[in-house]
């Protein structure tokens, strides 16, 4: 064997990686992480996640993806651990599609139409539609499409490449000698799972072994137990991502890990202890990809059958290896494994802003109810709930971060441009918030009291806060563009109330009314007011433009104030009457 067949052997591999990985990115945006929410929605049997987590895994062409997403399920408290232990099971199932997809490649017939679906013959083809569909269409999922077609082309040139250059191999001994050393159970199992382990994906490491068999030299004898071996070096993916995680979580990566290693045994009791007792005459047979697949596939459907009753003995086994801790408290807010699903985990980031929201609008009807009263029990609830929407921001914002650095789709680049901007304004609101807070607590404690006037006027003003920081959040929560339409009237009707406040509190002043400091606390609450409205504003135009895949605020603004809509006008007039002063 010469360097240039070592040379092509890398440059195969390089492909056969890169193809599984772009191909495996590329199916999981065409999906926009609907994969991973149908997993999360329709486990509530262990059947139902067996064969789910088959499909899903069959479609993304990673069990380690599901796995991974499986952790994160069960350290979110999405799922339980005995949800997710299904799904394992049929990730195990589903990674065995790869492996008759290579098996193509071994295809050897003077047929012409059986020797159509040799990959060599209609990978051209593909790859072709492909890069026309890649380079010359606009619409993303057409682009998608493209993409799934060059990373399946991209693979099976590998596969060919891989194969083409090791097939020098077979005339080397020292070759032959040390694929016969593998012929032993132990180190069959141990070479599977270390290279397993390096690559971090069993359809790889699969592949790579069928690409060996072009050789000539892969026995069943070699071949069975580095199957067998690779089935455990893929748990390494999900213990790695267990680190930090519940206890839940890491119990999931070792009921993966107890699942394919007592499934390895129990494969290697049974074919051996046969093997011992009747001596198999075919395990010295030299085997082709396409028996590869049988073999892997022959394993993961017995390991799953054998231990699919004892799922529950699993869940037992993990809990007693890992136990509870009663000092544990998870304070993550977002779950990192779901970037390896950035649509997923774009959806997922939805739901906490969605719960910040909510937060936010709660926190100032809190805040609101001071106009009438001071409460100490509400003043420790809404210093509590600032601390947690800071916090909302500081988790969701990074994370955001992290997933924009992705490749994404345009409708996924819309939602984290959405989901960025609520994000600063629920903050700001809330930080409006502690600072009408901030104003009742110096009134309470020096015992200043506003007249029943002034106190009347900002609950008109308050009312409308209210009005206002409802339909924002709920236009956020259900991305309703009309609802987020009503809002731009009802902030132009609350600016008009800060200059009448001001205006009248500033008459009270100069009669002896209100002393200064009372002016200055009243100014600055209805200061308060007129900047939650404002951001409520700002988040109604960010639904409404980036709903046209837009973002000209000043541009909708402008239109939207100018008087030319009449449907504005109707809304402001309504507004002005139901929160007049006087």
């Amino acid at each position: 064997m010469s360097i240039f067949n070592i040379l092509s052997l890398i440059g195969g591999l390089s492909l056969f990686l890169f193809g599984m990985n772009y191909m495996g990115s590329s199916l999981e945006r065409l999906g926009g992480g609907k994969f991973e929410s149908v997993l999360e929605k329709m486990t509530n049997s262990r059947i139902k996640g067996l064969l789910l987590g088959a499909g899903v895994t069959a479609v993304i062409q990673s069990s380690s993806a599901v796995t991974v997403m499986a952790v994160g399920f069960v350290n979110s408290k999405i799922m339980t651990l005995s949800q997710v232990i299904g799904i394992i099971m049929g990730a195990n199932i589903g990674t065995t599609i790869t492996s008759w997809l290579l098996s193509l490649t071994g295809i050897e017939s003077s047929n012409i139409f059986i020797s159509l679906l040799k990959p060599s013959s209609f990978t051209p083809v593909l790859a072709l539609a492909g890069i026309i569909l890649f380079l010359f269409c606009k619409q993303e999922k057409k682009k998608n499409i493209g993409s799934i077609l060059l990373g399946f082309s991209v693979l099976m040139f590998g596969m060919e490449a891989m194969s083409s250059a090791v097939a020098p191999l077979r005339d080397l001994p020292s070759f032959t000698n040390l694929l016969i050393k593998f012929s032993n159970p132990v180190l069959g199992v141990l070479a599977g799972m270390v290279l397993t382990a390096i690559i971090q994906s069993s359809s790889a490491s699969v592949g790579i072994l069928q690409a060996l068999t072009s050789t000539g030299a892969i026995t069943v004898s070699s071949a069975f137990p580095i199957i067998l071996g690779q089935n455990i070096g893929t748990c390494i993916t999900a213990i790695i991502s267990s680190v930090g995680t519940s206890r839940n979580a890491k119990r999931t990566a070792a009921v993966h890990l107890a699942f394919n290693t007592v499934g390895v045994l129990a494969a290697m009791l049974l074919f051996y202890g046969i093997h011992f007792a009747v001596d198999l005459p075919f395990v010295n047979n030299t085997v082709n990809a396409a028996d590869i697949a049988v073999i892997h596939t022959v394993f993961n459907v017995f390991a799953t059958a054998i231990l699919f009753p004892f799922g529950g003995l699993l869940e037992k086994f993990a809990c007693a290896v890992i136990r509870d801790d009663s000092n544990e408290n998870s304070t993550s807010l977002v779950e990192k494994r779901f970037l390896i699903s950035p649509s997923y985990a774009i959806d997922k980031a939805k739901e906490r802003c969605d719960a910040m929201g909510i937060l936010a609008k709660k926190n100032i009807a809190l805040c609101l109810d001071f106009i009438k009263e001071y409460s100490h029990t509400k003043d420790t609830i809404i210093s509590e709930n600032e601390k947690k929407l800071d916090a909302y921001e500081d988790e969701l914002e990074t994370y955001l971060v992290r997933i924009s650095a992705m490749k994404l789709n345009t409708d996924d680049s819309v939602k984290i441009s959405k989901l960025t901007h609520a994000i600063g304004n629920f903050e700001r609101i809330g930080d409006y918030g502690a600072n009408i807070l901030k104003n009742k607590r110096k009134m309470h404690m020096e015992n200043i009291h506003f007249s029943d006037e002034a106190t009347r006027e900002l609950e008109i003003m308050s009312r409308a806060v209210s009005e206002i920081i409802d339909k924002a959040v709920d236009a956020f929560i259900n991305d309703d563009v009309e609802l987020a339409m009503t809002i731009e009237p009802l902030e132009q009707v609350i600016d008009n109330l800060k200059a009448q406040l001001r205006a009248l509190h500033a008459k009270r002043m100069q009669n002896g009314e209100c002393s200064v400091d009372n002016g200055m606390l009243f100014f600055d609450i209805v200061n308060s007011f007129e900047r939650i409205a404002d951001h409520c504003s700002n988040l109604a135009v960010c639904i409404i433009e980036l709903s046209q895949r837009s973002y000209q605020t000043h541009s909708y603004l402008k239109a939207a104030k100018s008087g030319a809509d009449p449907n504005f006008m109707k809304a402001f007039e309504k507004y002005l009457i139901k929160y007049k002063v006087n």
